[in-house]
């Protein structure tokens, strides 16, 4: 079978990369790299004294193999928002003549007006694009080539927004949406949102559930907070993750289990609110804040800590929980994710029921049989994922995109 060319439009990609949407995008081109596929990468990036515009970087990660890399210079990150990306205008305008415009959709035009240009240079079959900030440079990209549109949304702006949509980025998502040749979405539960807040046929929309890679972990041969009894939110602070609702449980578990410790690894617009709530809970000394977290240090923190909590109000899929599992920390994860659709040996709960997540919680802190059970059989599930699966299923929907008309 011949090589597929892809030209994928993203905006993060490691280790230029802000969260989960550079790990995914990491992942699928490994995957594809291992399924007879070429991929051209075209993000934006400008790092600290980043001299890239509109430059290719060929082989930009030696393990994998057909991968090229384009960078846009931009200072856009995938969950940047509009209030986000004035601050940093306002604070970088006099350093970085660079920047087009004064918020985040004047970037998000600018990354869309070089999408024809790089059409024309890039050879490719399929054009594949992440997200609402890339959609409109496929449209673009595709009137230039003429070449199939496959959309992949990885996370709906309903679900960013605990329904409280942006109604210029929900229009821009719907346009991709409805522009698409296919779309690719990360669980049945993402699908569902779709097709409830856009619209969409379902049979235009392909569910393909992520993976992990299974190289081996970096291990640290102390743990400093062992002595503890650990419990580990990470993830962006954002309402969509659920960290208010982690907060009040932490208060219920310290009525149980006062020993008991909490970390915090991650940023974003609900820290100081979080912060905030955990000094009024009385908490705040039982509470780390760590911030980002990555690298090795992501691993460490699951490493620490005795079990891993993903209480997200709307998660298309949660990949984070793949990432506790092959770290053999058990897992409670928010049944409404798509990691709840596929994963058997994690503990689920409503995102809103605390009382529930209390009560599991402690009963894994208290009970070391039950750790060890989930521990084992977590270590044992996770060597069903990988990264080829989900990479082959998205090389078939690249053979035969036209699953409904836009």
């Amino acid at each position: 079978m011949s090589k597929i060319n892809v030209l994928m439009f993203g905006w993060e990609f490691p280790p230029f990369k802000s969260g989960g949407l550079g790990t995914a995008c990491y992942d699928l081109c490994k995957g594809l790299s291992k399924n007879n596929t070429n991929v051209t990468f075209v993000m934006p990036f400008a790092p600290e004294g980043a001299t890239a515009k509109f430059v290719k970087l060929v082989g930009a990660h030696e393990k994998i193999k057909h991968l090229r890399l384009r960078t846009i210079k931009s200072p856009l990150t995938p969950y940047l928002t509009s209030k986000e990306y004035e601050h940093y205008y306002q604070h970088t305008q006099s350093k970085n003549k660079h920047l087009y415009g004064q918020n985040v959709f004047d970037e998000v035009a600018r990354y869309t007006a070089a999408a024809a240009q790089i059409a024309k240079e890039e050879t490719h079959d399929i054009i594949h694009c992440h997200d609402w900030m890339t959609y409109q440079a496929g449209i673009i990209a595709r009137k230039t080539s003429k070449k199939p549109l496959v959309v992949h949304l990885h996370a709906t702006e309903f679900d960013r927004t605990a329904n409280n949509p942006d109604p210029r980025i929900s229009h821009i998502e719907w346009l991709g949406l409805k522009e698409a040749d296919t779309i690719i979405t990360n669980s049945q539960f993402s699908k569902n949102n779709i097709i409830k807040h856009y619209n969409i046929p379902a049979d235009k929309i392909n569910v393909v559930h992520w993976g992990i890679d299974n190289e081996p972990l970096p291990q640290h041969p102390s743990i400093p907070l062992k002595e503890h009894k650990t419990v580990l939110f990470l993830g962006r602070i954002t309402i969509q993750k659920g960290p208010d609702y982690f907060v009040e449980v932490a208060k219920r578990v310290l009525d149980y289990e006062p020993s008991a410790r909490f970390i915090i690894a991650g940023d974003g617009d609900m820290l100081p609110r979080i912060l905030h709530r955990t000094a009024e809970l009385g908490i705040a000394d039982k509470v780390v804040f760590t911030g980002m977290l990555k690298g090795a240090d992501v691993h460490h923190a699951f490493q620490t800590a005795n079990i891993y909590v993903m209480p997200s109000v709307s998660e298309p899929f949660g990949l984070v929980a793949l990432e506790s599992m092959k770290n053999g920390t058990p897992i409670i994860i928010s049944k409404q994710s798509g990691a709840s659709e596929v994963i058997t040996h994690a503990l689920k709960v409503d995102f809103w029921d605390v009382n529930e997540m209390t009560n599991k919680i402690v009963s894994v802190l208290r009970h070391t049989a039950l750790r060890e059970e989930l521990t084992h059989n977590t270590l044992r599930e996770i060597q069903k994922f990988n990264l080829e699966e989900p990479a082959r299923k998205i090389k078939e929907v690249y053979q035969h995109p036209y699953r409904g008309k836009h």
